[in-house]
C-alpha cells in the first residue's frame, strides 16, 4: 500500500502553516483587547527573535534545550506513547551533573564535561525509563506518570539543592557549588552561542537516522501502529518501549547538563523555566519528526527570546509569549483533525509508514 508523495508534503507543510498563521491572529485578537497594536507587537517579536545579530544568538542559545527536550516526547510518540516528562528529566539531568562536576574535579576540563555529559544523560535516561516500565509492566497511562513524575522530579531537586548540596554563600537564592569555570562548556567559533546547539542538533539527526533508517526504528514504529501484530512478528512491545523511553530521557538530561556547564555553572532554582514544557509544544508542532524539531526550536527559541523587549518597548508583562505559546499548542492539537482529508491525486508514490503495513497485514 502507497501514499501519494504530493499529499504527504502538502500536509505536512501546509497544516502546521497554517495553525501558525491562525495562531498567529488569535494572539493578535489578546493584544488588540489589551489596547496594544498587534502589528507593534508583531514587529517587536521579530526584532526581539531574529532581528539583530545579537538577538539572533539569543534565541539560537534558547533553542538548544528546546531540541532536546522536544525528542524527550517525539522519540516515545513513534510508539504511540505521549509523554510529557521531559521537564523532569532536565532537573534531575543538571543536578547529576553537577554532582558528578564535583567527584571528577581532580580532573582535567574534558574529563569533567564528558562525566557531566553522561552522567546527566544517564540519570535522564533512568527517569524516562520509569515511565516506559510502569507503561508496559503495571499499565500505568504514560502521560499522566510523566507528568506526575515532573512534580517529583521538581521536589527532589529543590531539596537536595537547598538542603545537603546548598552553597553556604548562596543566601538569597539556594544553589550547589559552582562547578568552575574552567569546566564550563565553551561558545561556538566566532559566536556568544554554547556548544549545546550543536549537542541539540546532532541529537536530532541521530534521532531521525534512527527512527527512520534503522531496524530499532522499523520495529519501534510496528510497535506504535499495531501492538498485537508487532508481538505476533516476535518484537519485544516491552523492551522497545522501555529503550526508547530511556533514549528520549538521555536527551532531556543531556539539556540540562548543557544548561548548567554553559549558562548557569551550578544548580538553582533558574533551570526550572518551563524548558521540559517547551519542547512538547515543539515535539507537536514538527509532528514528531526529529528533523523538524530543529527549525521549529529556533521558531520557539525566537518567541521566547523576544518577552524581554516586549516589556522594554510595549510596557507588556515578558510572560506575554507564553500566551502566544499556549494558543499555538491548542490550535496544533485542533489541527490534527485536518490530516488526511485532502483529496488524494494522483503523483509519485512513496512507501507507506510501517504502521500502516503493519496494520494491513494483521
Amino acid at each position: 500500500m502507497s501514499q501519494p508523495a504530493s499529499r504527504l508534503d502538502f500536509e505536512a507543510v501546509l497544516v502546521p502553516l497554517a495553525a501558525i498563521v491562525v495562531s498567529l491572529a488569535l494572539f493578535g485578537v489578546f493584544i488588540l483587547c489589551n489596547g496594544v497594536s498587534a502589528s507593534s507587537v508583531y514587529y517587536e517579536m521579530y526584532r526581539g527573535a531574529f532581528g539583530t545579530w545579537f538577538s539572533t544568538q539569543n534565541s539560537l542559545t534558547r533553542a538548544a534545550p528546546l531540541m532536546l527536550t522536544a525528542l524527550c516526547t517525539a522519540l516515545p510518540a513513534h510508539l504511540g506513547l505521549v509523554v510529557i516528562g521531559g521537564e523532569g528529566a532536565l532537573v534531575l539531568g543538571a543536578l547529576a551533573s553537577v554532582v558528578a562536576a564535583h567527584l571528577l574535579a581532580s580532573f582535567g576540563p574534558w574529563v569533567v564535561l564528558i562525566g557531566m555529559g553522561l552522567t546527566g544523560a544517564a540519570v535522564g535516561a533512568l527517569w524516562l525509563g520509569m515511565v516506559g516500565a510502569l507503561r508496559t509492566l503495571r499499565g500505568v497511562n504514560e502521560t499522566i506518570s510523566s507528568l506526575l513524575m515532573n512534580y517529583i522530579a521538581i521536589g527532589v531537586f529543590k531539596q537536595i539543592v537547598e538542603g545537603p548540596m546548598r552553597d553556604p554563600a548562596s543566601l538569597n537564592k539556594p544553589s550547589t557549588l559552582p562547578i568552575g569555570d574552567a569546566n564550563m562548556l565553551g561558545s561556538l567559533p566566532g559566536m556568544d552561542v554554547h556548544w549545546g546547539l550543536v549537542y541539540g542538533v546532532v541529537a536530532c539527526l541521530f534521532s531521525y537516522v534512527l527512527m527512520r533508517r534503522t531496524v530499532f526504528g522499523f520495529s519501534a514504529r510496528m510497535v506504535g501502529g499495531n501492538v498485537r501484530a508487532a508481538q505476533l512478528s516476535g518484537i519485544s512491545v516491552t523492551k522497545r518501549v522501555i529503550a526508547t523511553c530511556m533514549l528520549a530521557g538521555a536527551a532531556g538530561g543531556l539539556a540540562g547538563m548543557t544548561e548548567v556547564a554553559a549558562i548557569h555553572g551550578t544548580a538553582n532554582a533558574s533551570l526550572i523555566c518551563g524548558y521540559g514544557y517547551a519542547g512538547i509544544l515543539v515535539a507537536f508542532l514538527a509532528r514528531q519528526n526529529p528533523l523538524a524539531v530543529i527549525p521549529v526550536a529556533l521558531l520557539l527559541g525566537g518567541i521566547s527570546a523576544s518577552g524581554g523587549l516586549l516589556q522594554r518597548s510595549l510596557s507588556l508583562p515578558d510572560a506575554t509569549v507564553n500566551v502566544l505559546q499556549g494558543i499555538l499548542f491548542v490550535v496544533i492539537l485542533a489541527s490534527e483533525t485536518f490530516y488526511g482529508r485532502w483529496k488524494r491525486a494522483p503523483a509519485a508514490t512513496v512507501p507507506a509508514p510501517a504502521a500502516s503495513v503493519v496494520a494491513e497485514v494483521a
